[in-house]
């Protein structure tokens, strides 16, 4: 099968009958082309289905307006409304933002970001995938002299700006929440504690045990994926103890829909016998019933101060500014699932 020959700078150039160099400036509107030919190179160029190439454009520029933009996995609505917010800023700033879906693959992570190298971005706005347990893919884009932003989950051995909320203080608001509601044993479906904020998270919730004076019980504390089905399985394994848990907090809403199912399905009555908790304030979480008690990331105001500390860092490559750690904090949704007292 043939292949269609792509168009060039020089084949408008010869329909014209003026140098490249001109169709250059033209396509780049430089002020000493006149409109007339300006305008004559536009049509030209849309007659001949003219692409330019950006990569060669930007090894002639060193700038690309191009954004790297990795996220974990794009069902979330906390990360596509963190990405919503970042394209809606840095496209009013002239920059198109490349989307990579990492699907919590560490591999998969990694050659999202030679990808990106070599596309030459302007930066890179990143969260780690779940597998990601050694950051020298995201060292190689620090080595290049490539503006990198982490937010939601990051690691302070990278030395970069960070975005997120308060992991350490969102426990706490959930464990006081549970026991107000008269809970003593609560349950904790975590995330792999290998990632910092699901570290913090696991930390504020064993904190917040001792300050009430409650059980800390290994038992009692499920590190996993936090998928749908990973929420099923580990609550299924919290009501197969003896002493089973009144309370269960998620690190994760989709964990805590699955958690939720698995109590429906063995007629449990939520909040009455064993109250619920979930983290992300994804939009379902209002839609079941009972409606479930999550955390608000503000997931707007993370995609925002993202794409703004990029910006900062473009304008001032050579300026000496210490890292930003932008940390927000987290609000706590009471519903139906944990509120005994309505």
């Amino acid at each position: 099968m043939a292949t269609t020959k792509k168009s060039t700078i020089k084949d408008i150039a010869n329909v014209l009958g003026i140098t490249p160099s001109a169709v250059s400036k033209a396509l780049n509107n430089h002020p000493r082309i006149s409109v007339k030919t300006k305008e004559d190179v536009i049509q030209v160029a849309k007659n001949l289905n003219y692409q330019p190439n950006h990569l060669a454009s930007a090894l002639r520029k060193g700038k690309s307006n191009l954004v790297g933009l990795i996220i974990p996995k794009a069902n979330s609505h906390f990360f596509s409304s963190v990405l919503q917010s970042i394209e809606e800023i840095l496209n009013d700033k002239g920059y198109s933002v490349i989307i990579s879906q990492s699907n919590e693959s560490y591999k998969k992570e990694c050659e999202s970001i030679d990808v990106l190298l070599f596309t030459q971005v302007d930066g890179v706005i990143a969260s780690l995938a779940n597998e990601t347990l050694n950051f020298s893919h995201y060292e190689k884009i620090k080595a290049n002299g490539i503006p990198l932003i982490l937010f939601d989950r990051g690691e302070n051995d990278l030395e970069v700006d960070y975005v997120g909320i308060n992991d350490y203080q969102s426990s706490h608001l959930i464990v006081n929440h549970l026991v107000e509601q008269g809970c003593k044993r609560i349950a904790h479906i975590a995330g792999y504690r290998h990632t910092r904020i699901y570290k913090n998270r696991i930390i504020g919730y064993v904190d917040a045990l001792k300050k009430h004076d409650l059980p800390i019980e290994n038992d009692l504390i499920l590190e996993g994926s936090l998928s749908l089905e990973d929420g099923r399985k580990k609550m299924e394994a919290l009501l197969k103890l003896p002493n089973r848990p009144d309370a269960v907090y998620a690190a994760g809403d989709f964990a805590a829909l699955g958690a939720l199912q698995v109590l429906k399905e063995n007629q449990i009555k939520v909040p009455d016998e064993i109250s619920l908790v979930g983290f992300g304030n994804e939009p379902f979480t209002s839609f079941v019933s009972p409606s479930i008690t999550t955390i608000n990331q503000h997931s707007e105001e993370i995609g925002r101060l993202a794409a703004e500390a990029f910006l900062y860092r473009i304008k001032n490559p050579k300026k000496k500014v210490s890292l930003n750690k932008m940390i927000l904090n987290a609000e706590l949704v009471v519903r139906e699932s944990s509120n005994k007292n309505p």
